[in-house]
């Protein structure tokens, strides 16, 4: 599928491909994010992830930061909610994205936090409905389709895009339990995974998703290296209440533990650095300068 279609990184294993990725946490200043883009991307990093977590910085702008500061990264965007904005707009965004970025831009949508939803009076009775419709128009409208639906949330009354991207891009679903995974096999080309997925999750989701069709599978993986790697991020499995323990320690360490997510199904494996990771840029060197080579 055209989310891979940039490969850099190769990994196969039983005839699949595995990308690798990075995360920068939205707890970043958005201020940085240009800078730690150019870092991700002279070190030859594939991808890099972006969160849209309120209520810190916005998906879309922080994406086209990244994606304007750097030349061939691919930057993903996981995920907008999509209660948070009607399905016209985020059709005109993610064609924007497109038309400008090509295939470097990548956007996955989702229920979002239930309790943010609930914060900015944007969640809906029926987040299952809300994403079936909005996806359907979402994609026809990305197709170039003129769209009139009355659905119980989505409704468009003969709407087309001026400028819809060409091709017409891939589109992810964030998704956790089995009616969304499920969902995103039937209408997505791609699931996000939340992180902390442990690799048996992952094999659990495959099962949900049931698609035969090629189907990314993205899986953002814990992750630290460097002083006290192990216990940084034993701490914070533990605060968040995660029962994998991610991967720590050097590049060896953490490739070999990255095993377990690509033998159980995952084509997209992104490191998830520590809240309190002390050194973002030097984080995306090690994902692309020293795992990277052990997974060619």
């Amino acid at each position: 599928m055209q989310v891979s279609a940039v490969k850099l990184v190769r990994r196969e294993l039983d005839g699949a491909v595995t990308t690798l990725g990075a995360i920068v946490l939205p707890s970043n200043p958005p201020e940085r994010l240009p800078a730690l883009a150019r870092a991700a991307d002279q070190a030859g990093l594939e991808q890099l992830w972006l969160w849209e977590d309120c209520f810190l910085a916005g998906g879309v702008a922080a994406a086209v930061a990244a994606l304007a500061a750097t030349t061939r990264l691919q930057v993903g965007i996981g995920i907008l909610p999509v209660p948070f904005r009607n399905v016209a707009l985020a059709a005109m965004e993610i064609a924007t994205l497109r038309r400008l970025f090509g295939a470097r831009a990548i956007v996955g949508i989702g229920h979002g936090v239930q309790d943010w939803m609930e914060q900015v009076g944007a969640q809906v009775a029926s987040p299952m409905t809300l994403l079936r419709e909005y996806t359907t128009a979402l994609r026809a409208l990305l197709n170039g389709e003129t769209v009139t639906t009355r659905g119980r949330y989505v409704r468009l009354d003969e709407v087309a895009l001026d400028w819809p991207p060409e091709p017409a891009p891939e589109l992810l679903i964030g998704a956790t339990g089995p009616k969304t995974l499920a969902l995103s096999g039937e209408l997505a080309d791609g699931t996000i995974l939340t992180g902390g997925t442990a690799p048996s999750g992952v094999r659990t989701a495959k099962l949900h998703i049931g698609t035969e069709k090629d189907h990314d599978l993205v899986v953002f993986v814990p992750a630290a290296t460097g002083p006290g790697a192990a216990e940084r991020l034993a701490e914070q499995q533990s605060r968040y209440g995660m029962d994998d323990p991610g991967v720590a320690g050097d590049a060896r360490a953490v490739a070999a533990g990255l095993e377990r997510w690509i033998e159980a199904g995952a084509t997209t494996v992104v490191l998830q650095p520590t809240t309190d990771e002390p050194d973002p840029e030097g984080f995306l060197r090690f994902v692309a300068e020293e795992v990277r080579p052990l997974l060619s």
